[in-house]
Order: structure tokens, then sequence, then C-alpha cells
């Protein structure tokens, strides 16, 4: 039994229908999303802001740790002062010295306080930002004698060193060790290491390139706070 042949157009028909339904896939056309706004742009005052909130966060930043090691020496000699027919004399006792020499070994650590950083640390003049930095503070760690390794010398005629002036000769050298801070130049590697810490802050805020961090201009070495206690 032979088919009649469809005709041409027919086939072209069922081609267009099923690209059709191909395209389509059964499903609902959704209507297109409509535009976003764009993101609204933070001012330098709410970037500032943002800065300073999350900079005194960080409280106390330290910077830098010294290891140092000291000897505390003291001498002194047992006197004979007086008058004798209103001629003075004043003379050293034989066998009436002693000395002593305590090694010392000390922590020293510089930190910044950010607790104190507000918006007049913070200062821009046209694109140029500049940022002022709390001074920078050392504190004594930690102190440690080491007893084994005390030096004494007491002559015969005199009595031995007690312990409050070993107490008082201790803490002598404790603060000698905080007067010689500045030789060490801790205030510009503080600067650095706040530097690291800002910087990427900064950059996150878009407050620009041209930056400049620094201390107070009246501030040198011998400025650094150094507490006793």
């Amino acid at each position: 039994m032979s088919h009649a042949h469809r005709p041409l157009w027919a086939y072209s028909l069922s081609a267009i229908l099923l690209l059709t339904l191909a395209c389509c896939g059964g499903k609902k056309a959704e209507p297109p999303s409509p535009p976003q706004e764009p993101a609204k742009t933070e001012s330098r005052e709410a970037k500032v802001e943002k800065l300073v909130s999350t900079v005194k966060k960080c409280s106390r930043l330290y910077t830098t740790e010294y290891q140092i090691h000291k000897i505390i020496t003291h001498e002194d000699e047992l006197k004979l002062k007086g008058s004798i027919l209103g001629i003075d004399y004043d003379f050293d006792i034989p066998a009436g010295s002693r000395s002593i020499a305590i090694p010392i070994d000390a922590t020293v650590k510089g930190y910044i306080d950010f607790g104190t950083f507000n918006e007049s640390n913070v200062f821009f003049d046209g694109d140029h930002l500049e940022i002022t930095l709390p001074d920078p503070k050392v504190e004594l760690t930690s102190t440690r004698v080491n007893h084994e390794e005390v030096q004494r010398y007491v002559a015969l005629l005199r009595s031995d060193f007690s312990d409050a002036e070993l107490s008082r000769y201790e803490k002598e050298g404790r603060a000698s060790i905080l007067q010689s801070v500045p030789s060490l130049k801790l205030a510009e590697r503080s600067r650095q290491s706040a530097s690291r810490l800002l910087l990427p802050l900064l950059r996150q805020l878009d407050l620009g390139d041209n930056i400049t961090i620094t201390f107070r201009k009246d501030f040198d070495e011998n400025s650094l706070s150094t507490p006793t206690n």
C-alpha cells in the first residue's frame, strides 16, 4: 500500500512548531527585574567617623619590645669627718669600703594608646590626608634580678647590704633603664607599626593615597611617657 505524499509546506510548519516549543520550554515568561539604584557614596566625614571608631577599638597597640641587660653598681666608703683645732678633716677609713654589682634583665615595651584618638587627629588639606598619632609610650613590663650573679665586696669594718638597700638599688636600676629608653629610638618604630595598622583601613575606606602618618610636630624621644610603676 503506498502512502500519499505530504506537501512541502506541511513539513515546514511542523518544524516551526517544534522550534517554538523548544524555545519556550513550557515555562511562563518572567518580567524583567527593575533596575537597581546606584549605591550611595559615603561622605568624607562619614568615612573619617568610621575610621576613628575602628581605630579606637584597637585601644593599645604594642609596637616594639626590647630585652635589656643592665648591671647596677653601688660603692661607698666609711669616712671619718670632723674638725680639730679649727682644722677640718675628711678621710676614708682603711678596710671601710664596700661595693655591689646587681645584674638586672628587663623587658621594655613601646605602645600607642588609641583610646584618645578622635577626629582632631585626622586632617585634610585638599587631597592630602595627615593623621597625627597619639604620643607613643613605654612601660617596663618585667624585671628579674639574677641573684646568683650578684657580686659584692664588704670590708671588715662594714656591715653587709641590707634588704632595704638592695631593694632601693634595684628600684634605681629600673628607673635608670627607663631613662635610657630615648636612645632606643622607639618613636620611629611605633610610627611604622601604626602605619601598617592604619594604611589598610584607609584604603578600604577610600581615603586616598596621599597620606602622611606622623606624631605631633614638637614630639621627640625625650617626650616618651615612661611610668615607673
